[in-house]
């Protein structure tokens, strides 16, 4: 008989200790969910863009509707997308959706130095021919000069000289490439 009640409580013992970690889990479990969503309420859009560097994306663009190709670059307010005979700037303001980015981010101290450049880099490093307004509107023509907060543009329009287009009126900017 003592056999048998020591066997009992022994029993009822490992019940209680399955019982409880059976809670722990469930409490770890709840824990480790919330601490998951709170740790990712501060994963930045500019940090899935970065680790989204060299993937096949498509963007739909506020004046523009859908830019297409590869991300090759990104830096401040702005990414890069070379899609098939054109390369494309696109204002990160102006950016509406993205498909196809990475399921990761990547770290700022992760990012390449050009992240750190603004919209009027990329601008003069592509050198594009047509500036996208987020308006829906395109001007054709070539870059003059890019200033700190503005396109200084040299176009066929009807009153000669040049044609100022403020940076927050620039959806996107285009330049074939074929």
């Amino acid at each position: 008989m003592v056999g048998t009640e020591a066997d009992d409580l022994f029993e009822l013992f490992d019940d209680l200790e399955g019982q409880a970690e059976a809670l722990y889990d469930g409490l770890r479990g709840a824990e480790l969910g919330d601490r998951s969503r709170a740790e990712y309420a501060r994963v930045t859009f500019a940090s899935r863009v970065m680790a989204s560097l060299g993937h096949s994306v498509s963007l739909r663009v506020r004046g523009v509707q859908e830019v297409a190709g590869v991300l090759s670059a990104a830096g401040a307010g702005w990414c890069r997308v070379d899609g098939s005979g054109c390369s494309w700037v696109v204002a990160v303001p102006a950016i509406l959706a993205i498909s196809g980015t990475s399921e990761r981010s990547a770290p700022e101290v992760a990012w390449p130095a050009t992240a750190k450049l603004g919209l009027g880099s990329a601008l003069r490093r592509l050198d594009p021919q047509r500036i996208c307004l987020l308006d829906g509107g395109t001007i054709e023509g070539t870059i003059e000069r890019v200033g700190a907060d503005f396109i200084e543009l040299r176009t066929t329009a009807e009153i000669p000289g040049a044609m100022l287009v403020p940076f927050k009126a620039v959806a996107a900017a285009a330049r074939r490439t074929s």
